[in-house]
C-alpha cells in the first residue's frame, strides 16, 4: 500500500508541471507576430521572413514536449529562427558566388535601387548579428541578456554589437555613399 502512496504524489508533481507549460497553440499566438516582425526586419524580405517563421515554428512543434518544458521556450524559437536564417544566408551567397563566377563580366552597371523606408535601407546595410542585435535591443525591446539568449551570445557582444551597428547607421546617415 505504500508504493502506491508514493506514486500518487509523482503523480500530482507531473499534473501541475503539465499545467504550467503552455499549450502549443498559447505559444504560437503569443510569440508569432513578434518573431515575423522579428524576421522581416533581419531578413529585408516578407516571404523568407514568412518562409523561416513556418520553418522555426514546425521545428518547436516537433519537439514541444521537451521545449514547452523549458525555462525559455521563445529564447529557443529565436534561436532556431537566427541559425534557420543564417543557414539560408550562407546558402544563398554560397550560391551566389559560385553564379558570379561563372557567369560573363557584366557590361552594363545597374543602378542601385534605394528603399523607400529609410529604417529598412539602414538595417539591411548591417551584418546579419549586428541586425540581430538591433531589432531584438532597440525595436523590440528586448534586454541585452534576453537578445544574447536568443543568439546564442554573451549580453556584452550584444551590447557591442549593437554600438557598432548604431555608429554605423548614423555614419550611412550623415555621410551617406
Amino acid at each position: 500500500m505504500e508504493s502506491h502512496m508514493r506514486s500518487v504524489p509523482e503523480v500530482a508533481e507531473e499534473a501541475t508541471l503539465a499545467e504550467q507549460v503552455p499549450s502549443f497553440e498559447e505559444f504560437y499566438g503569443a510569440n508569432f507576430r513578434h518573431l515575423f516582425t522579428a524576421l522581416c526586419l533581419v531578413t529585408g524580405n516578407r516571404h523568407e521572413a514568412e518562409e523561416i517563421t513556418q520553418d522555426s515554428f514546425l521545428k518547436v512543434y516537433e519537439r514541444w514536449d521537451r521545449i514547452g518544458a523549458l525555462e525559455d521556450p521563445t529564447a529557443y524559437l529565436f534561436r532556431v529562427s537566427m541559425n534557420t536564417f543564417r543557414n539560408r544566408y550562407r546558402r544563398a551567397l554560397l550560391g551566389l558566388r559560385r553564379e558570379l563566377l561563372l557567369a560573363p563580366e557584366a557590361t552594363d552597371e545597374l543602378a542601385v535601387i534605394e528603399s523607400h523606408d529609410e529604417v529598412v535601407r539602414l538595417l539591411l546595410g548591417l551584418a546579419p548579428k549586428q541586425r540581430a542585435a538591433v531589432l531584438l535591443t532597440a525595436i523590440l525591446e528586448y534586454s541585452a541578456d534576453e537578445a544574447g539568449q536568443m543568439l546564442g551570445l554573451r549580453a556584452s557582444s550584444v551590447r557591442a554589437l549593437t554600438t557598432r551597428a548604431r555608429a554605423h547607421m548614423k555614419n550611412e546617415v550623415v555621410h551617406p555613399a
